[in-house]
C-alpha cells in the first residue's frame, strides 16, 4: 500500500466530483438528484486505479488492497465535505443548503454541520461498497490472470 498513490487517487476523485458539481450547479442542474448519482463514476475510476496500480506493483493481498481502495475513497470523501462545506458558506451558508435539503432523504431542517455528518455517513457506505464491489472485480480477475500462468508453466 502506498499512501501517495492513495492520496493522489483521492485528489483526482475530489477533482472530479467538484468539477462535475460545479458544472450541475452552472447549468441549474444541481436539484436532480439522477445526476447527483454520477459522482459513483469518478469514485469508481479512482478506487479502480489503485487497485491497478497495486497489482501492477506486485502488491497482491487481499486486505491490503482493499484497505488502499478504502482510503483512496475515504480521502476523497473528506476532501469533498470540507470543499462542500467552504463553499455552501461562501453561497450564503445554511440558506444556501434549504436548496438541498429538500431533494436529499435527510428529514427535517438539518444546520451545514448535521448535514454534513449525513454526507459523511452516506460517504462511508459508498466507500465500502466500491471498495469491496472493485477488490471481488480484481481478486477474480487475477485469480483467472494466475491459472493462465500456472497452466503455461506446466
Amino acid at each position: 500500500m502506498k499512501v501517495s498513490r492513495i492520496i493522489i487517487n483521492g485528489i483526482i476523485i475530489f477533482i472530479g466530483i467538484a468539477a462535475f458539481f460545479l458544472i450541475m450547479e452552472v447549468s441549474g442542474l444541481a436539484d436532480n438528484i439522477y445526476l447527483r448519482l454520477v459522482n459513483f463514476i469518478f469514485v469508481i475510476y479512482g478506487v479502480n486505479r489503485t487497485i491497478k496500480q497495486d497489482y501492477k506493483d506486485g502488491i497482491d493481498g487481499y486486505f491490503t488492497n482493499l484497505s488502499s481502495a478504502f482510503l483512496t475513497a475515504f480521502t476523497s470523501l473528506i476532501l469533498t465535505i470540507f470543499a462542500f462545506i467552504a463553499y455552501a458558506e461562501y453561497r450564503g451558508g445554511e440558506a444556501y443548503l434549504d436548496t438541498f435539503v429538500e431533494n436529499y432523504i435527510f428529514g427535517g431542517d438539518p444546520s451545514l454541520y448535521q448535514f454534513c455528518i449525513g454526507l459523511f455517513i452516506e460517504g462511508l457506505a459508498a466507500c465500502a461498497i466500491v471498495s469491496f464491489a472493485l477488490m471481488q472485480y480484481w481478486k477474480d480477475k487475477v485469480e483467472k490472470i494466475n491459472k493462465v500462468d500456472d497452466a503455461a508453466h506446466n
